[in-house]
């Protein structure tokens, strides 16, 4: 049963919308897209409010939608299937065909959200970003995962809380990818637990740190900025700067899948540690790392993430090699191909990662690694 306290007031998609008297870049901020998570809504409210008190000057436009109304209105994650796990562009295409059949309640949820965003950005008079806003259900301090291009990159580095690169990579169907492959500037921001009302104020800083960044404040930055800026800092800690997922623990609910109590949103962890139980038995830490976004939920298929810090002699050698183009060099490899079908993805036997470990391929941009036939496909967004 869901806790009635969750349950959301919402009377309609759209939260709230400005539009500056002068062009400028738009802002999309979704939040909802899971029904437990209403913690972005009212950080929206709170920003629209303060905005309708007058004395910030705005240009381009500012637009918040709910994601999964119905959802948020029961405090229920979904319905019928997780909503920010349906946004390839196979399945938007097969559910906006005339044949599409019965739709389900996430259908029609995402058919509303679809049509309310692009014409957000057919009104656009500028660069359209996208900030999709979430919590989770462990404790934890609020932190930035996004598609890893290099404008996306510049962009995060504003927000000065931890930043994940790679995360969005091992998911198929985010919403923040098909943005960015419709050419948004987008990132999601995970804001803190679900109940706690510290993610309320961190999800309300990274819409006003948004809003500046994204070139929507016309003069100096008015003290919400400064303020919210100190706020995120803060909540950071002694947290790593910059992290980089190194695999997913997917599951099903055959798989008994039970973390193990006391781990935050981000938390270092010990080779050898417990991490977490199924039902074939002990699941360990397979050497020093960090635990990100660990399960305390019945719904979801993702177990927890297993990352480390990434160095920034490693992040300034990523970004001199993909500014100069030297991707094209991974085509020389042994055993490796471009992908025919995709000019961004190439094809790796399976034995040419014992040479060229996929590392190698993160570098240039290469994160999203799939099975396909017996060898391994790379892809990267992009830049």
């Amino acid at each position: 049963m869901p806790d009635p306290s969750s349950k959301l007031l919402l009377d309609r998609r759209e939260i709230g919308r400005l539009v500056g008297a002068s062009p400028g870049p738009t802002l999309v901020a979704v939040a909802g897209v899971h029904g437990n998570e209403p913690a972005g809504i009212e950080a929206a409210r709170r920003v629209f409010a303060r905005l309708e008190r007058g004395g910030v000057a705005v240009r381009g436009e500012l637009v918040v939608f709910a994601g999964n109304v119905g959802s948020l209105k029961r405090g229920v994650r979904y319905e019928s299937k997780d909503l920010n796990r349906q946004w390839s562009e196979a399945r938007v295409e097969a559910l906006r065909s005339p044949g599409a059949g019965a739709l389900d309640a996430e259908d029609r949820e995402q058919l509303e959200l679809l049509g309310a965003i692009e014409a957000a950005m057919g009104r656009a008079r500028g660069a359209v970003h996208l900030v999709d806003l979430h919590t989770s259900s462990a404790a934890g301090v609020p932190f930035v995962l996004f598609g890893d291009t290099l404008a996306q990159r510049r962009f995060v580095g504003a927000f000065p809380i931890p930043v994940i690169i790679g995360l969005e990579e091992q998911i198929d169907g985010a919403l923040s990818e098909y943005w960015t492959r419709r050419g948004c500037i987008t990132f999601t921001v995970e804001g803190g637990q679900h109940d706690d009302p510290a993610s309320v104020d961190s999800l309300e800083s990274v819409l006003w740190l948004a809003l500046h960044q994204a070139g929507l404040l016309d003069g100096d930055a008015p003290r919400e900025v400064h303020e919210g800026r100190r706020r995120l800092d803060a909540r950071r800690g002694d947290l790593p700067r910059v992290l980089e997922v190194v695999s997913r623990r997917a599951i099903t609910a055959e798989d008994s899948f039970q973390m193990e109590p006391g781990f935050r949103n981000i938390a270092r962890a010990k080779g050898g540690q417990l991490l977490a139980r199924d039902r074939r038995g002990e699941i360990v830490a397979p050497h020093d790392g960090v635990v990100i976004l660990p399960l305390y939920q019945g719904l979801g298929s993702d177990g927890f993430f297993w990352g480390r810090e990434v160095s920034e002699v490693r992040l300034r050698a990523s970004r001199v090699l993909r500014s100069l183009g030297a991707h094209h060099l991974l085509a020389l490899l042994p055993g490796v191909e471009r992908d025919p079908a995709r000019a961004t993805r190439f094809v790796v036997d399976r034995q040419a990662t014992r040479l060229v470990p996929l590392e190698v391929f993160h570098l240039f941009g290469y994160r999203r690694v799939r099975e396909r036939s017996g060898a391994l496909t790379v892809e990267r967004q992009l830049d």
